[in-house]
């Protein structure tokens, strides 16, 4: 063997070389010469200044004579070690060439990680039949354990490490945590950095800041939880904990069309299938209608409480995605009166910037979907002539994207990441930004919309193909949205068409 195949050798494996006879060679030959030996094997003494190991001259020799005597005492121990099951701590692959060959090779990766030791007893039990191969692979094999035992403790201490020490913070996440702990939030500097999306284990806290829910001042975030909810539970006594023969005829039909849309909310997402769920969002829906009389209930509004109510409860499991409803098993009474409490507040600030959208004849709605449609017109005059041409209007797609603010077209998970920069853009994110995005989502879709006909681009508009979208299509749409927003925002005089 050259200096060159012994550079990058282990050193337990030299060593186990060394001290075993000639027939070792039998068990675990040498490795390839041009395979690379992973670092994380030996930081034991032996290593150059290039990091590499230098095996001593009389090693060589020793190496050299090994690998001759392998080539004849013959291949049957190397063939049965070439059977072994492979461990699943790494991928492991052998190369073993055939019988009438210099002598069976293996890949380094399976001299570096050996089977595991049950793994070997059973490798010996089937090979009991052959003795002479058996006698002449015992001093082989008890080295190869030795050699095991060393590199399994060298792994354990390893991964033991590794999951002591937690993975090192990014750069974005340690700017919230500086900013959130600081004793008053610059909610500019906020805005700014929410804007690109937030942490998981951070919206929580920081959707309840930007709502207005919680003060800049951090030192009055505890005292402040308590008294709303307190607050909240007064309001339930007063609106939801009566008889009903208490209630009003239009309280009665706000409250029956409150249980009737509550079941269909999300019905692709489990967690909305859970009956306390669901409970909640009943009551916090009816006292929200009972306290705007001026809107009360719309159809729509059960909708803009989900995302709330799956990032509040996401804040009691670290930031975990409570979509699939697992949590609920953990989620205590306790836990969820308090997220029924933060849910109601925070809706109500929502709403409260976009409150005519739900008053009589839904003016502001009205608003929105003519400002998509001017959007539209000035940045793809094809395809809002091809919508004309065939018959389609604007308000019979885009009602339903203002009213539902896009909850019907993406997973849930995207509208968070949307509703990250919605609150980021402050009181018009979910009015004026909202329909910049929306003019980007159809121009998106432009060359299909072209090709179709009515009935095929209405259920098009319908049910539009955003299955597969994540963060990172949502963050495309975003930036498109924001380009728009620069070029015609504040401008209105730019959305004029000059027509003939």
């Amino acid at each position: 063997m050259s200096q060159q195949q012994s550079r990058g050798l282990p050193g337990f494996l030299r060593r186990t070389f060394r001290t075993s006879d000639s027939n070792i060679s039998a068990t675990n030959t040498l490795p390839d010469e041009d395979t690379p030996v992973p670092s994380v094997l030996d930081n034991n003494g032996g290593e150059n200044a290039t990091g590499k190991v230098e095996a001593p001259a009389a090693d060589l020799n020793s190496e050299k004579r090994s690998s001759s005597d392998s080539r004849i005492s013959g291949t049957s121990a190397s063939a049965s070690n070439a059977a072994t099951p492979i461990t699943n701590r790494a991928v492991l692959e052998t190369t073993p060439t055939s019988a009438s060959s210099t002598g069976s090779r293996k890949h380094l990766r399976t001299i570096a990680f050996p089977p595991l030791p049950h793994e070997m007893d059973a490798n010996d039990e089937e090979g009991e039949g052959d003795t002479t191969t058996n006698n002449s692979a015992r001093p082989a094999a008890a080295a190869a354990n030795s050699s095991r035992r060393l590199l399994d403790e060298s792994i354990q201490s390893t991964t033991t490490s590794t999951n002591n020490n937690p993975a090192p913070k990014s750069y974005k996440e340690i700017q919230f945590d500086t900013i959130l702990a600081s004793p008053i939030i610059p909610i500019r500097d906020l805005r700014k950095l929410a804007w690109n999306g937030i942490p998981p284990h951070h919206r929580p806290t920081i959707w309840k800041i930007l709502l207005g829910y919680l003060p800049a001042n951090t030192s009055r975030h505890a005292t402040t939880l308590v008294r709303r909810r307190r607050e909240y539970k007064d309001a339930m006594k007063q609106h939801y904990d009566i008889p009903d023969d208490t209630r009003t005829n239009s309280e009665q039909e706000t409250l029956r069309q409150v249980l009737v849309d509550v079941p269909r909310t999300m019905p692709e997402v489990p967690l909305f299938h859970n009956d306390r769920v669901r409970r909640c969002l009943s009551r916090l829906l009816y006292i929200w209608a009972m306290r705007h009389p001026a809107s009360s209930y719309v159809q729509g509004i059960n909708d803009l409480a989900t995302p709330l109510i799956a990032v509040f409860m996401s804040g009691y499991f670290g930031g975990k995605d409570c979509l699939d409803g697992e949590v609920m098993g953990d989620v205590s009474d306790l836990m969820l009166e308090e997220i029924e409490a933060d849910t109601y507040w925070c809706l109500t600030s929502l709403l409260s910037g976009i409150q005519d959208h739900y008053t009589s004849d839904q003016p502001g709605m009205q608003r929105m979907v003519m400002h998509l449609e001017e959007l539209v017109n000035r940045i793809d005059a094809d395809l809002a002539a091809h919508l004309k041409s065939t018959g389609i209007e604007f308000i019979q797609f885009a009602f339903k994207w203002m009213n539902c603010l896009l909850l019907r077209e993406f997973r849930l998970s995207c509208v968070m990441r949307l509703w990250d920069t919605y609150l980021s853009e402050g009181d018009g994110g979910f009015e004026d930004f909202h329909v910049y995005v929306c003019a980007s989502f159809l121009v998106h879709f432009s060359n299909e919309l072209q090709q179709m006909g009515f009935d095929e681009l209405f259920q098009f508009m319908q049910n539009m193909p955003t299955d597969d979208w994540g963060d990172r299509e949502i963050e495309i749409l975003l930036s498109s949205a924001f380009v728009l927003s620069t070029l015609f925002g504040g401008s209105e005089a730019h959305l004029n068409v000059v027509r003939h």
